[in-house]
């Protein structure tokens, strides 16, 4: 047990969770980046990923003690290195991109591709809250360039309603930019 002193209250606590987590860490610390090294095939990325996934644990307000703590480990370090390879997936789109329309000659720094794909995230995101209908009829507009006539075809609607589904996600965007435009 571990007296702390909350910084915002300024008042003395009890903290049990630390204790609880060097001991996890302890037992099953070297584990986990064994097991993450077999599937992230870097020893140095699996040792990120695993410090990450006891980060993760540590942010939750109560550490929950699981009678299987390596199957929880593994399905916080799991969904990790999901993450670590859309990220690196989109990376790669990024840089495809950038060099398909810049050519070769300029790469941007490591700075541009992490600003690009929290940019690429945040889209996916926000085109993510949208119904399947509306979201498809903008990307079939705006990546495909298809007419709306061509998308209320493929989505089997009329065309007005495909640009209503397009207006509903501009607006969308425009909110989650600007504000609501009231």
């Amino acid at each position: 047990m571990r007296l702390i002193i909350d910084i915002a209250t300024g008042v003395m606590v009890t903290s049990l969770a630390q204790p609880s987590l060097d001991s996890l860490y302890r037992a099953h610390g070297r584990w986990l980046i064994d097991w993450l090294a077999v599937r992230a095939r870097c020893h140095a990325n699996a040792s990120d990923l695993a410090q990450e996934t006891f980060c993760r644990i540590a942010e939750q307000s109560a550490l929950r003690l699981h009678s299987h703590p390596r199957r929880y480990l593994a399905t916080v370090a799991r969904r990790l290195l999901i993450d670590d390879v859309r990220r690196k997936a989109s990376e790669r789109a990024f840089l495809d991109a950038y060099t398909l329309l810049m050519g070769s000659a300029e790469q941007p720094g490591p700075d541009r591709v992490t600003e690009a794909v929290q940019e690429l995230c945040a889209v996916g995101e926000l085109l993510g809250q949208l119904p399947v209908r509306v979201r498809s009829a903008f990307l079939m507009s705006r990546l495909d360039g298809l007419t709306y006539a061509q998308i209320a075809a493929e989505l089997g609607v009329s065309a007005s309603m495909v640009k209503q589904y397009i207006a509903r996600a501009f607006l969308h965007c425009y909110v989650a930019a600007y504000g609501d435009p009231d």
